[in-house]
Formats: C-alpha cells, structure tokens, sequence
C-alpha cells in the first residue's frame, strides 16, 4: 500500500504535523512519497514525480495535512483519479479531518483494513458568456459562490431550477453547496446544517435585501441556473475559496451534480453530530 502526502507547507503547524506523520509511517513499514505541489527540502524524497496527477497516480491513499482548504484542494484532485483520501488537522476547525495530530496510532487501522470509505458528491458548473458560449468550467466539493466583486454595491441574480424562476435576488450574492459545504460559508450566511451523506443541493442567498432569504434544498438531479442580471457588471465566481473570476454581463451559471465523488477515509466510529459537537463546542454563544 503506497501512501502519498499532501502537506500544506504554508500552515505554521503543518510542518511538525507532517514529521510525525512520516514518523508513524515508518513504524508501519508504509510506503509513502510526496506531491511535487507540496514537497520541501528537509523531507525526504524517495520518487520524483513530473506533478502531483502523476504521483496519486501512483498511489493507494492520499494523506491531505492541513486545514479545511487544504484537505478540500487535494480531495478535489484525488476524486479525479478516484483515490480515497484521509484529512489529519493542521489547521483550526477542520470539519473534512479524519483525525488529529495526537491520533496518528490510528493510521495503523488502514494497514488492518479497518475503515470506512464515505463518498460525497461534488458540484460541476459552467460559466457561459452571452453568446451562450462556456468561458469556463470546474467542480466543487464545497460551494460554488457567486457574488459581487470589487464594488460594495448589491448585485441582481436570478435563479432557475430545471428550467422554472425560482426567486430573484438582490443582494451579495448567492451559495450554492453540497451538503459537505453547509458547514462552511453557506453556514456563516444562515444556511442550514446538512448531514454531509444527504446528497443534496443547497442555496442559500447572502445578505438580500428581501423579506425572502431563507436557503433551499433541491435534489441531487436537479440543475441550478444562476443569472447575471446585474446592469453594472459586479459579478464574479469563486469554487471552494479558490480566487474569482468574473460573470460575463448577461451570462449565466449552470450547477449541476458532477460526476464524479471524492472519497473520504473514516477511521474513527463518530457519527456527524459528535464530530460537529465537538469542532464547534469553543465556538457556542
């Protein structure tokens, strides 16, 4: 079984993370080697691989080490090549971590075969122009954000579900998540909390002015249709945090469930409650 690490090497904690890490690797006898993306100096290389699509090629596991973010960009990349992948914290919250620096013994329990792996579904979306022509494509596995760019002004969206007007909106702008993402910006906007093995898709608008704002749920099949209405042009897309590009004037954004999942190793036998119990106890009012 070959391992492949993951370190987001710009955390201040993730660099002691990853030594222990390599540490209890070792005592299991794994095989492990790094990203290229996140290879440093004083770790040791073993293989080099030309990039990262190459080196979890290669690989069984992918071990993300870091945050939210950071487990999220390598799950992304993983699903791509349909690799299991387990998060170890580095970072704060961590809702996508499998475990905690101080619970690495517990990597021993992949070798024994002892885990889960949870499939989550991810979003696809495509940005066309006016010309109905696709100027740009991804997929998330937390949100799809549309909101206002530069300009502190209200943007004009219009939303569309299977073809039928759902609402217009006047306000920052909308989210549009899986369930995996309810607990990330789609929760700060007042969003619900969503069991993250509910395949659902969620919207929830940020900050409307409308005596309208509640999110809603559709189903996995459904297909999102968001409008730029907005006359000024202040409208931008953003994937999972990842830095926005611009909506064309009069263009518009189709979301829909992509087809492919990330895969999320679960080693410990807590349930979704107990883990949000537990990330979000310091931060209850």
């Amino acid at each position: 079984m070959k391992f492949l690490l993951m370190p987001n090497n710009t955390r201040d904690n993730s660099h002691a993370v990853t030594e222990n890490t390599i540490k209890k690797l070792k005592e299991l006898g794994i095989e492990y080697h790094f990203a290229p993306s996140c290879f440093k100096e004083d770790f040791e290389e073993t293989i080099k691989f030309n990039d990262d699509s190459e080196a979890i090629n290669y690989s069984d596991i992918v071990i993300a080490i870091g945050g939210d973010g950071s487990i999220i960009h390598a799950a992304k990349k993983a699903a791509v090549k349909n690799k299991p992948i387990l998060g170890i914290n580095a970072g704060n919250l961590a809702f996508m971590a499998g475990i905690e620096n101080n619970e690495l013994h517990l990597l021993k329990n992949i070798i024994d075969d002892n885990y889960y792996v949870d499939d989550r579904m991810m979003l696809s979306a495509d940005v066309y122009n006016s010309e109905e022509r696709i100027v740009y494509s991804n997929v998330c596995l937390n949100d799809v954000v549309i909101a206002r760019g530069e300009q502190i002004e209200m943007i004009n969206l219009s939303v569309e579900c299977d073809g039928k007007k759902i609402n217009s909106y006047s306000s920052d702008g909308i989210i549009v998540s899986t369930s995996t993402g309810s607990t990330a910006y789609s929760l700060s906007a007042g969003g619900p909390v969503m069991d993250p093995t509910i395949e659902s898709i969620l919207l929830t608008p940020i900050c409307t002015h409308s005596l309208f704002s509640r999110s809603l749920i559709f189903n996995p099949n459904s297909v999102i249709s968001v409008h730029n209405e907005d006359k000024k042009n202040n409208c931008a897309i953003s994937f999972d945090g990842e830095k926005a590009i611009p909506v064309p004037l009069n263009g518009k954004v189709i979301i829909k469930k992509s087809g492919i999942n990330a895969r999320f190793i679960r080693i410990k036998s807590d349930n979704f409650i107990e883990v949000l119990n537990s990330k979000l106890i310091g931060r209850r009012m």
